[in-house]
């Protein structure tokens, strides 16, 4: 696809995010930020067994991030955590479709799979400490 579609198809995600909002009783609540630039996430996950069954965010930011959150739910919603725990920020980035970004703008596109990361984290603290801790050291290199 050319750089034009995928810019339209982030535009689209930014204007009308899919999996906006908060879930009631969530078994995950995390927030994180990226101070650069202002960009703020917040991803409410519900799990049943090892599913990720009902995802919202919150947040604000510039385009890329936001619409980088919304690809990143529509992406997880219903897999297995453990398919979900081996993402990469090459999965997100051709997801976007944007691999040609500056460092500053890949912290935006990778701000949502951050805090994720970080919500399975504390998820896994208590369950599996292994994970949790694998996952903790995934989450500071992106």
């Amino acid at each position: 696809m050319s750089d034009d579609i995928y810019r339209e198809i982030i535009l689209d995600h930014y204007r009308n995010p899919r999996n906006k909002g908060k879930i009631a009783g969530p078994d995950v609540s995390i927030h994180d930020s990226n101070p650069l630039c202002g960009d703020e996430i917040d991803i409410h996950m519900k799990i049943e067994g090892d599913k990720i069954k009902d995802i919202k965010f919150e947040g604000r930011g510039c385009a890329i991030s936001q619409a980088s959150a919304s690809m990143l739910t529509e992406m997880v919603l219903n897999k297995q955590l453990t398919s979900v725990k081996d993402l990469t920020k090459d999965d997100i980035l051709e997801n976007i479709g944007l691999t040609n970004l500056g460092p500053a703008r890949i912290k935006c596109a990778l701000l949502s799979l951050k805090v994720l990361k970080l919500g399975m984290v504390k998820y896994y603290a208590d369950r599996d400490p292994a994970s949790a801790k694998k996952l903790q050291e995934d989450s500071r290199t992106l």
